[in-house]
């Protein structure tokens, strides 16, 4: 049998599915050393609320209440052949800034030559007409520690005592569960697919153990490890176990991964970052290699705002 994977370019003759590296990768600094100076109304986050990695960025930008110094606007969650589109349609719009019909146009803009995928999110630059990156690991990091003049710098998500530990924890999450759902999903061999899965949940039953003893994943508070985490557990039961077949337990049936995702769920400001019916209708729309029917799904009904008995672990909750 012929299989045809999702993304060609990323996938290895094995079956595995291996992720494109971010090209765009400037830095914007409080002093503007690296020619990107922080500054309010400056840049603007082209994002997508459908994807994890872009959910991420725009979780922080609200965290630390960058809304008003950084803009943002939203893709259409229906991506299609020419890539991620701007569009009027609910929970989207056009692009104010640039007047693009496209993502690409921005890439383009940037590097006339670029022939990668086209990914969200990306930072843009106003001044200079031009993305500084399109890493959302980066991207995190700057609202995170360079816009402080700006938005809430009393919240501190990469505090300097941890960061170590934050940087090692990120890096086993995203490799067996951030991007391990998509290994999973994309993968074209049995085995590229089984590895994956098992790996995802070796990981799950690990956090879920961390997590019985301590209400975030490094203790009374959520740091920048926490929503990293949290852009794949919201998506999980949703989308990841059916579409991506990491079906062997649910979050739902853990007792302190399901809990912990209610506990972020309902901090202040975050159920609005949420959008099932972009995440839904993006992953089973577009993916037609893997549902080539594009029927999405009614389900799962679940309750995020639920009690979530975590308080009693620290009562303590700085956001």
């Amino acid at each position: 049998m012929t299989v045809t994977p999702q993304f060609p370019h990323e996938q290895a003759d094995d079956g595995r599915f291996v992720r494109q590296a971010d090209v765009f990768r400037g830095w914007v600094t409080a002093d503007g050393r690296s020619g990107f100076p922080a500054a309010a109304g400056r840049y603007h986050l082209y994002a997508s609320l459908a994807c994890p990695w872009a959910h991420r960025t725009i979780i922080v930008r609200a965290l630390k209440r960058l809304e008003d110094a950084i803009g943002m606007t939203v893709v259409d969650p229906i991506r299609d052949e020419l890539g991620w589109a701007f569009r009027a349609v609910p929970g989207a719009s056009t692009d104010p800034i640039n007047g693009f019909r496209y993502l690409a146009e921005a890439y383009r803009a940037t590097d006339p030559h670029y022939h990668g995928r086209i990914t969200v999110p990306v930072l843009w630059d106003r001044l200079t007409n031009r993305i500084v990156s399109n890493s959302d690991d980066d991207i995190m990091r700057m609202f995170e520690t360079e816009f402080d003049a700006f938005g809430r710098a009393d919240l501190d998500l990469y505090p300097a005592p941890l960061r170590a530990e934050i940087d090692a924890l990120n890096a086993a999450i995203y490799e067996t569960v951030n991007d391990g759902v998509y290994q999973a999903g994309f993968a074209t061999t049995q085995l590229a697919y089984e590895t994956a899965a098992y790996r995802i949940f070796e990981t799950l039953d690990a956090l879920d153990a961390r997590l019985a003893g301590s209400r975030y994943l490094f203790g009374p508070r959520p740091l920048e490890t926490d929503w990293r985490l949290f852009v794949t557990l919201i998506r999980f039961d949703a989308v990841y176990v059916g579409h991506f077949k990491c079906n062997l337990r649910r979050i739902a049936d853990y007792p302190n991964l399901w809990g912990y995702l209610r506990d972020l769920y309902q901090i202040d400001g975050i159920a609005r970052t949420v959008n099932f019916d972009h995440i839904k209708r993006h992953y089973y729309m577009t993916h037609d290699e893997i549902n080539p029917t594009g029927i999405v799904p009614i389900g799962p009904a679940q309750d995020l705002l639920l009690p979530h008995g975590r308080a009693a672990l620290s009562p303590s909750v700085a956001q």
